[in-house]
């Protein structure tokens, strides 16, 4: 649809205002009288080059990651993607759990990576969508410590709560 000059301004007065695709599309109609379907709003900001201002509020994480339990199952012999290593405890210090958080989670996953127990021992985590944590050791039928598997979450929720998960 082809608006006037007029009416291309007051679309680009809301976007400055920051109002969503939606009021905009009802403004139109309301006060314009021009009725357009949201993807025929979107298209139009685009074609005059505006951004809308939208607010991203980071997601709170749940408090499940604190009691979570590990589960087993998940996604094994997958490459894994670059990953972000933050320590649980400082650097070369024995008994330290190290996690990392992938740049990009795995297919069906919210957010993964990998630990490293204290033991040496390696597995990779990932949070479901529903918030479900599971946890797949490189050795089969590894069992990590009960301290181990704390260090890993107070670790995990620290990292993630970093990244605003």
């Amino acid at each position: 649809m082809n608006l006037d000059e007029a009416q291309r301004k007051k679309v680009a007065d809301w976007i400055a205002q920051g109002l969503k695709l939606s009021d905009i599309q009802s403004r139109l109609a309301s006060e314009l009288g021009v009725s357009m379907t949201y993807m025929d709003v979107r298209l139009l900001v685009d074609d005059l080059k505006l951004t809308p201002k939208d607010v991203d509020r980071p997601k709170p994480v749940s408090d499940s990651l604190a009691s979570a339990a590990p589960v087993s199952g998940g996604v094994a012999g997958r490459p894994a993607p670059a990953t972000k290593p933050a320590k649980a405890s400082p650097a070369g210090k024995p008994g330290a759990v190290t996690v990392s958080v992938d740049q990009i989670a795995r297919p069906g996953a919210v957010a993964s990576g990998k630990v490293t127990f204290s033991d040496g021992q390696q597995a990779e985590w990932q949070f479901d969508q529903m918030g479900r944590l599971g946890l797949v050791s490189q050795q089969p039928g590894y069992r990590p410590s009960a301290g181990d598997l704390q260090q890993f979450q107070m670790a995990l929720e620290g990292e993630l709560s970093r990244m605003g998960f």
